[in-house]
């Protein structure tokens, strides 16, 4: 998404309230959504004339650690907080699944007109500095007939604390014990190979700019950017390629528990994207603040609702029917100014 500012500004109105005046609310955190964020909050102005929300693109690993220092209303993730994150937070954190986005596996590579498969096996060797030309056997075989040239691999990967990073390096290391043991998962990780890049704007750009370069990035910026984007295969052993209806099918196919923390990286249906994932808000149970905690919980309850009629144009899926009743509970027990706050 070149030439779009990373940080969103916009002056909204959330709730009237009786004293007059604004409410401002403040979030931080994954760059994944923040095409979709951006449409919610600009649709949003039209609902409630009175709030103002900022919400800065900076990656997961921030947007977690800035929820966990209070110095954000909101905190957004594409991954849940793991285990000692959350220390010194000020209160109960809740996980908010949004959406659910894809993470694509897009490359550069002229004259390449039909959408090149890629198997697991093909992705952990190609990360792990392996496979190291285009037209390697591993490669070859799955994609006949293609003109693969003879040209160098560049690997690009996010640099940041990012939770896009974290979906592709836990989907590695579920399909290889090696990349789970050498490697690992996480927001972020030591790569093998390759070269960095900021943000999924950064990703992007550098696949642009990069011949014969590969890089995960969100659909969103791939479907902005025309990038290419590869068909991997699933658990299922079928080749999808990202789309909504892909995202959909991984995440019914999953069974979200109560927690509402889940990965969909084994999605055993045919039709299941394996790179789908949802897309967390991170907000506290309580808010001392009553005006600030009842403008929060109330955009978020519009953005679980109506606000999922504006997924699928921006290459999200909505959530399942079934996730939005389990958000519903979990949105019930905020609390704002010592009373509930819907």
């Amino acid at each position: 998404m070149q030439g779009r500012r990373r940080f969103l500004l916009l002056t909204l109105g959330v709730l009237a309230c009786d004293s007059g005046g604004t409410v401002a609310l403040n979030g931080a955190g994954a760059t994944f959504p923040y095409p979709l964020y951006s449409k919610w909050i600009a649709e949003y102005q039209a609902v409630e004339p009175a709030v103002r929300i900022n919400y800065q693109s900076i990656g997961s690993g921030g947007g977690v650690r800035q929820v966990v220092a209070g110095t954000v209303d909101f905190g957004a993730s594409d991954v849940p907080i793991e285990p000692g994150e959350e220390r010194g937070a000020g209160g109960s954190l809740l996980h908010v699944p949004m959406a659910v986005g894809s993470v694509v596996v897009s490359y550069n590579l002229a004259g390449i007109e039909k959408p090149l498969r890629l198997t697991p096996e093909a992705l952990v060797s190609i990360w792990l500095g392996e496979t190291t030309r285009w037209n390697a056997p591993l490669l070859a075989e799955q994609n006949p007939g293609v003109p693969l040239p003879a040209l160098p691999i560049t690997v690009v990967s996010r640099t940041d604390g990012s939770g896009t990073t974290a979906i592709f390096t836990r989907y590695l290391a579920s399909v290889s014990t090696r990349w789970a043991k050498d490697v690992g998962a996480g927001k972020s990780v030591r790569w093998p190979a390759g070269i960095g890049a900021k943000g999924n704007e950064g990703v992007t750009a550098q696949l642009q700019s990069t011949s014969g370069a590969i890089g995960y990035t969100e659909l969103a910026y791939a479907t902005q950017n025309r990038l290419p984007r590869a068909e991997l295969k699933n658990a299922a052993g079928r080749f999808v390629g990202p789309s909504s209806a892909a995202a959909t099918a991984a995440a019914e196919a999953v069974t979200m528990p109560a927690s509402l923390q889940v990965s969909l990286a084994a999605a055993g249906s045919d039709t299941a994207y394996p790179l789908a994932a949802y897309t967390y808000m991170l907000v506290y149970e309580s808010n001392a603040d009553a005006r600030r905690g009842e403008a929060l919980a109330h955009f978020l309850w519009w953005a679980v609702h109506e606000g999922q009629r504006f997924v699928r144009a921006l290459d999200y899926a909505p959530l399942p029917v079934g996730v939005v009743t389990q958000v519903e509970g979990s949105l019930k027990r905020l609390r704002a100014g010592g009373k509930s706050a819907l």
